[in-house]
């Protein structure tokens, strides 16, 4: 089997002959095929015919709400005990509210909220106790007026189903639907977005060593059977956000490589989620083990990730990689700008 990877240009600039990556502000003028056992090649996008670079260039719909033709923010709330990050701090419910006010007041785009953690080592919660956690918060959100639209983190159909009565409007789920038969259901009876993410195994055991033949093109053929499945259930790719899941079953290693070539899942035809906010990874690579104290190199994959074309990107510190993509939009788009007077003169 053959993929296309679109090699997105440095800025936006749109050399003669440059395509739309995935309708966002992104061209790309040429493609690395990859194949298995084999080393890439590089070719010119013009090579290749209509129907490949179909998922490539088309305008990905509104998700949530969200027009997906530029990166989105979507701050993480979690309303947990023990997540690895910011566990304990909203837990409680003044808290939670405090926090998604000043995420929202931050610059986020969408908030996700979630009840239970799934950090390595992380025991599972009950559905009961997760809606506890989760519903009263966006009952909360809803009635004082918020009106950014959230995503629940959630494996769990009652979860779920208990959040978007609550006033949810997408479904985050870290097992893509492979953890509770009845999500799927949810989603489509609900017609809920959902983002589907790659991981391998379970929080109780996905970093015990985790190994992949490929891992990039491992990853990108679980997420497209996972997509498949999700149809068959009867929720439309339209309603689908993928998720490489940084740091779920990964190594460093494997990270970074699914990092340096993220617009590969662009292939899939669905806007890519990239949350890798303040994860191992960035703490080993910079000398930082406490999770809160990685604030920049989370900022700086985040902008790795936008640079790729990646749609949404979950963070912790909203104000921060807002900040951020400001600057980089500014700075790149002066660039296509100073090229195309150069072109028209």
């Amino acid at each position: 089997m053959t993929y296309v990877r679109p090699i997105p240009l440095a800025d936006a600039t749109r050399p003669e002959g440059a395509l739309p990556l995935a309708g966002g502000p992104l061209f790309f003028d040429r493609v690395e095929i990859l194949e298995r056992g084999r080393p890439p090649v590089v070719l010119p996008a013009a090579e290749l015919d209509a129907a490949t670079l179909a998922p490539l260039t088309a305008p990905r719909p509104p998700v949530a709400g969200l027009a997906m033709d530029r990166p989105q923010i979507m701050g993480i709330l979690n309303v947990t005990p023990d997540s690895f990050s910011d566990g304990g701090r909203f837990a409680a419910l003044p808290e939670a509210l405090a926090q998604a006010q000043a995420l929202v007041a931050a610059g986020a785009d969408i908030l996700d909220i979630g009840g239970e953690s799934t950090r390595p080592g992380a025991v599972e919660v009950e559905p009961a106790e997760e809606i506890r956690r989760t519903a009263p918060v966006i009952e909360m959100l809803r009635g004082q007026g918020i009106a950014v639209p959230v995503s629940i983190d959630t494996r769990k159909a009652p979860v779920a189903e208990a959040a978007l009565k609550a006033g949810a409007d997408l479904v985050n789920d870290v097992a893509a639907l492979t953890w509770d038969a009845g999500l799927a259901a949810v989603a489509a009876t609900r017609e809920a977005p959902v983002c589907l993410m790659h991981a391998q195994g379970t929080p109780q055991t996905m970093q015990a060593d985790p190994r992949y033949d490929d891992v990039l093109l491992d990853v990108y053929d679980w997420l497209a059977e996972r997509i498949r499945a999700a149809e068959a259930a009867g929720i439309p790719r339209a309603r689908i956000v993928t998720d490489p899941g940084i740091g779920f079953g990964k190594t460093l290693e494997h990270n970074l490589a699914l990092l340096r070539r993220l617009s590969l899942f662009h292939g899939l035809g669905c806007p890519i989620l990239l949350g890798a906010s303040r994860k191992r990874f960035i703490g080993t690579l910079a000398g930082e083990p406490l999770a809160d104290r990685r604030m920049a190199g989370s900022v700086a994959v985040a902008l790795a990730g936008a640079a790729q074309g990646a749609q949404i990107l979950r963070v912790h510190d909203v104000r921060e990689t807002r900040q951020a993509l400001i600057l980089w939009q500014a700075i790149t788009r002066e660039a296509a700008e100073t090229a195309a007077e150069r072109r028209q003169a």
